[in-house]
């Protein structure tokens, strides 16, 4: 400071030797660093804006990728890999610029002194109209299933219910077939399955699917037979069908618990409370309250009045109103929360559905929910989520194929095989679960989730999508709507008519011979309304086309009850008396087939044509 007038302003001292000794104190001149030229990119970047990254034209870009002997637009979407061997043509590093999720959305570490006793989350299963929702009305004592529509539940109703042993938290899931993905997104989120069989029907198809769904998630069940009180009530014939479906009660030496109750009569309800109490106990379900708030999105619609609404479970921490949310790739702001009844609440604990308004769009039901403490982050994380939705829906799908079976094997992602088997008789059914079982490997085992007898379903489709497993027909087809839901899902439909082909097709898929495949492409489907007699022809159906189009020549399938009863090839084709290369829908005509003349009125003909698809890797 001696160099200075005064140390405050830091002014040189006055004079040429100020000035000379202040000079000598500077550090020497230093060389500048060279700046490396690079970039950050997420794990994909259209071509266009890579363009704009490294300062050049587009054209060039693609000049590098045909060298690499890649073509490509400047729309396109490249992967990280290939960006690093653009980049470097012009001189630049590219780094992974991954966003930091996992920073901002901490995972929730449980610290055991702050754990306490949570409500067990209880779904309720069964089939239609067996009284799931009279059961439900008479523990809350309300009545639900006056409204509706038609007695059969249209929609996930989550409630949370105080006894005089605890509270429960009841979600209940439509039992109609129709609305199985319901039934599925419910069994993700429970602690325990209350399985309602009534007792007069027995065991029903929707009671199997019921069970698959429950074991699929891992989730202890309680069995309720319903319906005792009526006359022709057999609760031995329901324990007996329950043990042919692997689900032995404590009654029969098993370790299923089972309460014969009455919805109608509240006969024994009490006893059932006591069980799925009991039960959850075993388990000790627990949570840390004071956490940020974790959950999932049961149900999500967009309210005209209030705007998207979505039905949450929190599982974890407290939810309170103000906290801002992350629920898959929506982001929002808790505004408002309602209860079961429609009461405004301030916080939810652990195990309690609320309905929450503020959300910025509408989540997709079984998305994780998760409070954020910075609305920002928020709102970037779902932008960065909405993105890779964006990217998934470009990429190839990840479902699990024949095709790819052996390479995925090979590379560790898969443990285990599993199938849905569809037959046209049980017998079949059967033959083709025990086969398919004894192929199991060292390397893989085959696991079958769900097998029953008739078409293949959306229900079947659904529950394939859960589970990444393979549908497997036998002699029967899929109705149009599953077919259609199956392409959308990309789940893997594997058709036969000979048990033989599809032991022999697993097989080869497991240690890597999968020959060429044959893939059917749809052409269209017409319907019988007449049947005639033509002299030198035989038998011909005049049929109305319903979709797709009818051509002449091309391979038939002969379905009566979505049962396959006739395969072979289209004979003639006629419109009017003249014939035609061609039939779209919406028209009528006459279709004779070959060698074939059992034709009945309301069959359907279905007309495709087999591809030849040899395998791209194994």
């Amino acid at each position: 400071e001696e160099l200075y007038d005064d140390a405050r302003t830091r002014k040189p001292r006055k004079g040429a030797k100020g000035r000379k000794e202040l000079a000598a104190q500077k550090p020497a001149a230093t060389v500048a660093k060279a700046i490396k030229r690079r970039i950050k990119i997420d794990d994909a970047i259209l071509l266009g804006e890579l363009a704009k990254r490294l300062g050049v034209k587009s054209g060039e870009i693609i000049k590098v990728l045909m060298g690499m002997g890649m073509m490509a637009t400047v729309n396109q979407s490249i992967d990280f890999d290939t960006a690093v061997l653009i980049a470097a043509e012009f001189s630049y590093e590219v780094e992974r610029a991954a966003f930091e999720e996992d920073t901002i959305l901490k995972p929730v570490v449980d610290e055991p002194e702050k754990l306490a006793t949570r409500a067990p989350v209880v779904t309720i299963m069964g089939h239609v109209d067996h009284g799931k929702t009279s059961l439900l009305d008479v523990i809350r004592k309300t009545r639900i299933t006056e409204t509706e529509a038609g007695g059969i539940t249209q929609h996930i109703g989550a409630y949370y219910v105080q006894t005089p042993r605890g509270a429960i938290a009841f979600l209940d899931t439509p039992g109609h077939e129709a609305f199985t993905a319901m039934r599925a997104r419910g069994a993700k989120v429970t602690d325990l399955v209350v399985l309602v069989v009534a007792a007069d029907d027995g065991v029903m198809p929707q009671t199997v699917e019921a069970i698959d769904h429950a074991r699929a998630a891992g989730v202890p069940i309680v069995v309720a037979i319903n319906k005792t009180d009526k006359p022709n009530a057999n609760p031995d014939r329901v324990k007996k069908a329950l043990s042919d479906q692997g689900l032995l009660v404590e009654d029969w030496g098993g370790d299923v618990v089972s309460v014969a109750i009455s919805a109608k009569q509240r006969l024994h309800i009490d006893e059932l409370l006591d069980m799925i109490l009991l039960v959850a106990d075993l388990h000790e379900l627990k949570a840390d309250p004071e956490l940020p708030a974790t959950g999932a999105i049961l149900e999500a619609r967009l309210d005209r009045s209030r705007g998207p609404v979505a039905t949450v479970l929190v599982q974890e921490g407290t939810l309170c109103v103000g906290d801002a949310f992350i629920a898959g790739p929506v982001s929002g702001k808790v505004r408002a929360m309602f209860d079961d009844r429609g009461r405004k609440m301030l916080k939810a604990a652990p195990s309690i559905p609320v309905e929450v308004l503020g959300l910025q769009g509408v989540p997709r039901a079984g998305d994780p929910f998760q409070v954020v403490v910075d609305e920002v982050k928020a709102r970037q994380i779902g932008s960065f989520r909405q993105l890779k939705i964006r990217q998934e829906g470009l990429a190839k799908s990840s479902r699990l194929t024949l095709d790819h079976l052996f390479q995925q094997i090979k590379e560790g992602a898969i443990k285990e095989l599993p199938l849905i088997i569809k037959g046209d008789v049980q017998g079949s059914v059967e033959v083709l679960s025990k086969s398919l079982t004894d192929l199991a490997t060292d390397q893989v085992k085959v696991r079958i989730i769900h097998s029953a007898t008739g078409a293949i379903t959306e229900t079947d489709v659904l529950l394939a999508s859960a589970s990444n497993a393979i549908v497997v027909g036998f002699n029967v087809r899929p109705d149009r709507s599953a077919a259609e839901l199956a392409e959308k899902e990309k789940v893997d439909i594997r058709l036969h008519t000979v048990i033989y082909e599809v032991h022999s097709e697993i097989k080869n898929a497991m240690v890597g011979l999968l020959e060429p495949t044959f893939h059917e492409q749809y052409l269209g489907r017409a319907e019988v309304r007449n049947v005639f007699k033509i002299p030198k022809v035989g038998m011909v159906a005049g049929t109305h086309v319903v979709d797709g189009r009818m051509l002449r020549g091309s391979q038939v399938r002969l379905l009566r009850n979505n049962i396959i009863v006739h395969q072979g090839r289209m004979a003639s084709l006629k419109r009017f008396k003249e014939d035609a290369g061609e039939v779209k829908a919406g028209y009528e005509c006459g279709i004779a087939l070959e060698k074939f003349n059992d034709l009945k009125v309301g069959d359907v003909i279905e007309a495709f044509k087999i591809e030849k698809v040899i395998p791209k890797s194994l």
